[in-house]
């Protein structure tokens, strides 16, 4: 799930307008991501990989003004380190793209590729030169779990991107580009939580909070959709959950949680 993030939030920062997601075995078989966005040339997708490498600052004055997700090569460096990973990318004006294949780190062949405009990174075989922590990794169910909750963490915040999610050879999601946040809610959710979905809209000196929360009677025995974000990014806290059930006080029964999905 951790690789699956990581992946997924360098297509967003790489302006990626479509970002496919395609998993195996709960990710143990394969991750791939497979987005349109900007690509990287030969000497990029061959530095990526490096540890402490990043194209996501230019400057000094760019670590006070963060805006993207994370440093890519960080990301790439640890997944390369335990798995086969095969990275092709092009850059939108170039002829031919890069093609590198890493296995533990190692790099066993770089060449030029004919690709699509974008990247495409396959993780197989994630920890097999580290078995003890492959065993570890919990059930195929379990991870797939995981990473589906991460893959809707992220579409709840970009829904100006288009996300396709397969697994084992299934369509699990098709989410198409949409202008509003309630029509990627609906279209995660369904239809039915539409007419339960209530706006929030606050601004104060020092937050901003928008979203939707539902009525009370869409509660739910689980928490899987009570959603908090700042700037963009998903968090959990108790302290700001409590501050939600304690306004839903009198209205719900204990044990039900209203889904809500709230950005600072």
């Amino acid at each position: 799930a951790s690789a699956v993030k990581e992946l997924i939030e360098n297509a967003i920062d790489a302006g990626a307008t479509k970002i496919n997601l395609i998993v195996k075995d709960g990710g143990r078989t394969l991750i791939q991501v497979i987005d349109n966005g900007s690509g990287m040339s030969a000497i990029d997708a061959r530095m990526s990989f490096e540890r402490h490498a990043t194209s996501k600052i230019s400057s000094a004055d760019d670590l006070f003004k963060l805006q993207t997700k994370g440093f890519r090569g960080e990301a790439l460096a640890s997944v390369a380190a335990i798995a086969h990973v095969c990275m092709k990318t092009k850059l939108h004006d170039a002829e031919l793209g890069t093609e590198i294949n890493i296995e533990g780190s190692k790099i066993v062949s770089q060449n030029p590729t004919s690709c699509a405009n974008g990247t495409s990174i396959s993780v197989k075989n994630l920890f097999f030169n580290v078995p003890a922590r492959r065993n570890f990794l919990g059930k195929d169910t379990t991870e797939y779990q995981k990473i589906l909750e991460e893959f809707l963490r992220i579409a709840l915040v970009h829904f100006e991107v288009e996300f396709t999610f397969h697994h084992n050879g299934d369509e699990i999601y098709f989410l198409p580009t949409v202008k509003m946040l309630r029509q990627r809610i609906i279209g995660i959710y369904g239809k039915k939580l539409h007419e339960n979905l209530v706006p929030v809209n606050e601004e104060t000196d020092i937050v901003k909070i928008s979203g939707f929360v539902t009525k009370p009677d869409s509660d739910r025995a689980s928490q899987d959709r009570c959603f908090l974000f700042v700037n963009n990014r998903f968090f959990k806290d108790r302290y700001f959950n409590h501050a939600v059930m304690a306004a839903y006080e009198g209205l719900i029964a204990g044990g039900k949680y209203p889904p809500y999905f709230l950005y600072f």
